[in-house]
């Protein structure tokens, strides 16, 4: 490809801050995981499918804009409309099918549940990511999992939220649905640092279902800073929603407590400027579409395979803080080199 990379990461993450299967119809052969000659990206139409419509996966839309110019797919498109449940996401994906689409990257709804809906696409030949999420237990019945390692990121964010607090003091965990697993991952990684602390730091219970909008999310931070707010010292956000919300409610109370929130909203950003928010956890959306979608174009044009299927690839993690909120980017967007370059060296067979 003559197109950089770094280059196209960099355009995407600019535009960014300026956003039932068993009856699926087989796709057309470049879909299929065989022996046959390797057909054209000009084949390959995308479909990147989240589990419902949230912040962020907004910049999946950018970033498959970008793969379709840069890769020549014949198409790469984005879909929301599963509104958090697995049966009407099942139906997306089954209609994307019926159209002619034979390569998706899923967020799945129901980690317990979509490795059904893996099983079934790639038993009619067509090549599967799962993008952002793994599905819960140790199997993954599509192609490779691309996605944040959200134990780590927690565990990063709980460490600097300790080390705020000066290593002692009561931490607060804001996160999303408890029946996700990957927000037990979540809570795993915050009770890891923790307990790291020998008892110096007490964990309160963690806060969790608190994801579905902000408004829920703010009622819930405002409760919690309302009844307990004077006994904190830290509070860690591990979930988009609860994130923002801490960073406005944390603000306007003028209490002094350590706040580290997850991803890059403006609002968590601008706190971590003027100092009211410690620092946040950046993950790497960009990067998950765009590289993505190059290793799904890869597998559906047969071109590669998976050496190892079902591997699980960490997306990548960045703790923001004062220091390098104007220049955390780079990082990230290097970070994305490097997934591509290690799919490209070691993680994919190819002819």
């Amino acid at each position: 490809m003559r197109h950089s990379i770094a280059r196209s990461l960099a355009i995407v993450a600019v535009a960014t801050v300026a956003i039932s299967i068993a009856g699926c119809t087989k796709a057309p052969e470049a879909g299929g995981t065989g022996g046959e000659a390797a057909a054209g990206a000009d084949t390959v139409k995308i479909a990147l499918v989240s589990g419902g419509a949230h912040p962020y996966f907004q910049p999946w839309i950018e970033a498959g804009a970008q793969a379709k110019t840069d890769f020549g797919f014949a198409d790469v498109t984005f879909n929301e409309t599963a509104e958090w449940d697995q049966t009407k996401q099942n139906d997306v994906i089954n209609s994307l099918v019926a159209n002619g689409y034979n390569a998706f990257g899923i967020f799945g709804v129901s980690p317990t549940d979509i490795n059904s809906t893996f099983a079934n696409l790639k038993k009619n030949g067509i090549a599967v990511g799962s993008i952002a999420s793994c599905p819960a237990g140790d199997t993954d019945e599509a192609d490779f999992c691309l996605s944040t390692d959200v134990e780590t990121a927690a565990y990063k964010a709980a460490v600097a939220a300790i080390e705020a607090m000066d290593g002692k003091g009561v931490l607060a965990h804001l996160t999303g649905n408890n029946a996700d697993s990957n927000t037990q991952r979540r809570i795993a990684g915050v009770k890891k640092a923790v307990d790291e602390t020998n008892g110096a730091v007490t964990l309160l219970p963690d806060v969790t279902d608190i994801d579905v909008d902000l408004t829920t999310a703010q009622k819930a931070v405002a409760d919690l800073l309302a009844s307990q707010g004077d006994t904190i010292t830290g509070m860690v956000s591990t979930a988009y929603n609860p994130a923002v919300a801490a960073a406005t409610a944390v603000k306007e109370s003028g209490l002094d407590i350590k706040l580290v929130a997850i991803d890059d909203d403006e609002t968590i950003l601008a706190a971590i400027a003027d100092g009211s928010v410690y620092a946040t956890v950046a993950q790497n959306p960009v990067g998950q579409a765009y590289v993505g979608s190059y290793v799904l174009g890869k597998l559906a044009t047969q071109e590669c395979t998976v050496a190892d299927p079902g591997i699980v690839v960490d997306s990548g993690s960045f703790i923001v803080t004062k220091d390098n909120v104007d220049s955390y980017n780079d990082e990230r967007i290097a970070a994305s080199e490097e997934l591509k370059t290690t799919f490209d060296s070691e993680l994919l067979d190819c002819k």
